[in-house]
């Protein structure tokens, strides 16, 4: 009885992950399918004919699928930067100084976790236009600069950091902005990596806004170079279809998995005081 109780939670999980994983699977296994196999509904791993050489070279030759996740990574990164250095000031702030009004940022900023950014796109799209920035990696990237949801969760790590190592750096002499990223910062690297995980994988697969602001192939993200190629190919060729979805997963799969003990511990740590 006590294996059993042991091992049920771990069973329960992995009931949970099939239904997660199989569209997953599906891609795989499509990517590496003849045409004549497509729709094929087998969950068999091994196909009859294997198509996965052709398939891949179609994905990576069509289109300019390297560019895309330059594009991407230039994007991601530049938002996830930013971020950074928008967001510990406000959460350690928010966190360890006392002034008035301190309660009432951090309800505005709970509340503002509730704007969608969908309810934001119009007047962001306008002003854009108007100062002539479209079709610009500023233009993908500025709406994403200030994030509420890393000032709350920086803001919950922070609130465990002890007071009386910052009221010692303060005695010798360390600026508020040095204690900030040389201390704290520092101290909640966890929360900092399961962030950076939640920001890159976000924009990474971010295809509404994208689509908005941008029409030049040259400047497309991975999944909007995927609608391109979904064009390009007129939705016939659907194992290299999924080949580049496989090629444009890879990358944020591979950072997850390396990063995963931290991201664990990052999410877990924020709500303890």
């Amino acid at each position: 009885m006590a294996g059993l109780r042991k091992y049920l939670p771990h069973l329960v999980l992995a009931l949970g992950a099939v239904p997660m994983l199989l569209p997953f699977y599906w891609m795989m296994l499509t990517s590496i399918r003849s045409p004549a196999e497509i729709f094929d509904v087998s969950l068999w791993p091994i196909p009859r004919q294997f198509d996965a050489a052709d398939n891949y070279a179609r994905a990576a030759g069509q289109v300019p699928m390297a560019r895309f996740m330059l594009n991407g990574v230039i994007v991601c990164l530049g938002i996830l930067i930013v971020q950074v250095i928008t967001a510990v000031p406000a959460a350690y702030a928010l966190a360890k100084l006392r002034f008035p009004g301190r309660k009432l940022l951090l309800t505005l900023v709970i509340a503002a976790l509730c704007v969608p950014m969908q309810a934001l796109a119009l007047p962001l799209f306008v002003g854009l236009a108007k100062a002539d920035l479209l079709n610009t990696y500023f233009a993908m990237m500025a709406p994403f600069f200030l994030s509420v949801f890393a000032i709350f969760l920086f803001h919950q790590s922070f609130r465990s950091y002890p007071d009386e190592i910052i009221e010692a750096a303060r005695m010798d002499g360390f600026s508020e902005l040095e204690i900030c990223f040389g201390l704290v910062l520092r101290g909640s690297l966890p929360s900092l990596a399961a962030f950076a995980i939640f920001s890159l994988v976000a924009h990474w697969n971010d295809l509404y806004w994208p689509m908005i602001v941008v029409t030049d192939t040259n400047l497309a993200p991975p999944p909007l170079g995927m609608l391109f190629f979904a064009d390009v190919e007129s939705g016939a060729n659907y194992g290299a279809l999924m080949a580049g979805a496989a090629m444009i997963t890879a990358p944020m799969a591979i950072c997850f998995l390396l990063a995963r003990r931290h991201f664990i511990e990052g999410i877990t740590m924020t709500g303890v005081k």
